[in-house]
């Protein structure tokens, strides 16, 4: 493990370059290369002889624990670890004793991570990307005491949506929120409110609604009124009028089409193709006090997401997101978008989707640093983070990048499926902004609504 007090410094250790793994066998990896290599030598050594993984019988040293409790929300894009779970990938890895515990909100999820699980919380979760940034810096918890987190990997790009109501079907909104605002403006002045629902303020739901909403000249804090409603709660709430417009991840969105409350307006790929969506995030004292434990919840992880991926594999994970002990929904709500047929409840069909859901395809698992910083960004636009917050300096702690490469060469993850920058470079928006990473500042002043000068 890197020091703990530097999470980007390189591993300084030598391997046992003058023998050859070749020469060396089971036996004497395990007695007598120890007194003349070391530990960490006899580790190398074991590592080279056997590039499939040590087996379990002859490995000299496992996970310093086999246990892990991690939170999920009922959303498909927590598959990974349901299939993680379901499929033993987690034991494959060592780690015998991992826990995988629906949470009742966002809110909830980061309560529990600030507990940790020796505080009967949790060690890590599927959470929204910025979360991890908003709890380490203390912007979201009780009395902003900071509880320092690690993104690991990002578990998918793409999948989630902005749905409308079914009052609003003859508009037949999509990417344009125009006609959208003369709609809501003619609903405020009957004197009826307007609301729109996303999951956790600052995090990707709330940017995605925020950003949709202001391209078309609707300012998310002024013309409309913004609600926080978990993701499970969302169709019920719209049922009874609670909001008119939502952004969640699936089943819900579907779900709302089936039962007829209202429709897809765009799916977020469409705003902004492989956006980054959510993260496999832990509690930095987890991962520092546990380093081979966190590699191998971070491997087993991988694994699923490449699982996950395969098209062959996507009706039985949809099977699988719809088990009670998971999202709890008929497999129907889940089943056609997994698999890329997205029907906006409009009329309009799209087969095989090219912004459908990616876990692993075109780096959708590495958590690339320039997409933290969009976030973070973001968030200084509606005065989450202070215009002067350094985000680079707090993106260098966080961002646990090295890691998901370390994890991807133990995986024989091909060369060209490991990205060469930490930056994925210039990113382009459905309204023509365009945000590049080496100059965040200039992204901002181009948008009009926002709340900082």
């Amino acid at each position: 493990m890197t020091d703990a007090s530097d999470p980007k410094s390189g591993d300084s250790r030598s391997g046992p370059a003058a023998i050859p793994a070749a020469s060396l066998s089971r036996r004497a990896l395990l007695k007598g290369s120890a007194a003349a290599l070391g530990t960490a030598a006899v580790l190398e050594a074991a590592r080279i002889a056997f590039p499939g993984g040590v087996p379990s019988a002859y490995a000299a040293e496992g996970p310093e624990t086999t246990k892990a409790v991690l939170g999920f929300i009922a959303l498909t894009d927590a598959a990974p670890l349901f299939v993680a779970k379901e499929k033993g990938i987690f034991a494959k890895y060592g780690m015998t004793d991992v826990t995988v515990a629906k949470q009742a909100s966002w809110g909830t999820t980061r309560d529990n991570l600030v507990l940790g699980a020796e505080g009967n919380g949790i060690d890590g979760a599927h959470i929204l990307t910025p979360m991890p940034y908003l709890i380490s810096a203390g912007k979201v918890t009780q009395n902003n005491v900071p509880t320092p987190m690690y993104i690991l990997a990002r578990l998918n790009v793409n999948g989630q949506c902005i749905s409308v109501g079914q009052e609003y079907l003859d508009l037949k909104i999509g990417l344009d929120t125009k006609p959208f605002k003369a709609a809501l403006d003619k609903k405020k002045a009957s004197g009826k409110p307007v609301k729109a629902a996303m999951t956790f303020p600052g995090g990707t739901h709330d940017l995605w609604i925020r950003y949709w909403l202001a391209a078309g000249g609707i300012d998310p804090d002024k013309d409309i009124e913004t609600i926080v409603v978990p993701p499970a709660q969302m169709v019920a709430n719209m049922k009874v009028g609670t909001m008119d417009c939502f952004c969640v991840c699936e089943p819900w969105n579907e779900q709302l089409i089936h039962q007829k409350i209202g429709y897809t307006a765009l799916t977020t790929g469409e705003m902004w193709k492989d956006h980054p969506e959510k993260a496999f995030g832990m509690r930095a004292s987890y991962v520092d006090k546990n380093p081979k434990a966190a590699m191998a919840l971070l491997k087993a992880v991988m694994e699923a997401q490449m699982w996950c991926e395969k098209m062959e594999n996507r009706a039985e994970v949809a099977a699988i997101c719809a088990k009670r002990q998971w999202i709890n929904v008929p497999v129907a709500d889940v089943t056609d978008r997994m698999l890329g047929k997205f029907d906006y409840g409009t009329g309009r069909v799209v087969e095989k989707s090219p912004v459908m859901m990616k876990y692993w395809a075109d780096a959708a698992s590495y958590p690339y640093q320039s997409h933290d910083l969009w976030f973070i960004t973001e968030d200084q636009r509606w005065g989450k983070f202070e215009p002067d917050y350094d985000a680079k300096a707090l993106i260098s702690k966080v961002n646990r990048e090295d890691l998901w490469r370390e994890a991807a060469k133990s995986l024989n993850v091909s060369a060209a499926d490991i990205p060469t920058s930490t930056s994925r470079g210039l990113e382009t928006f459905y309204d023509g902004k365009v945000f590049d990473p080496a100059n965040p500042s200039a992204y901002l002043a181009s948008l009009g609504i926002k709340r900082i000068a």
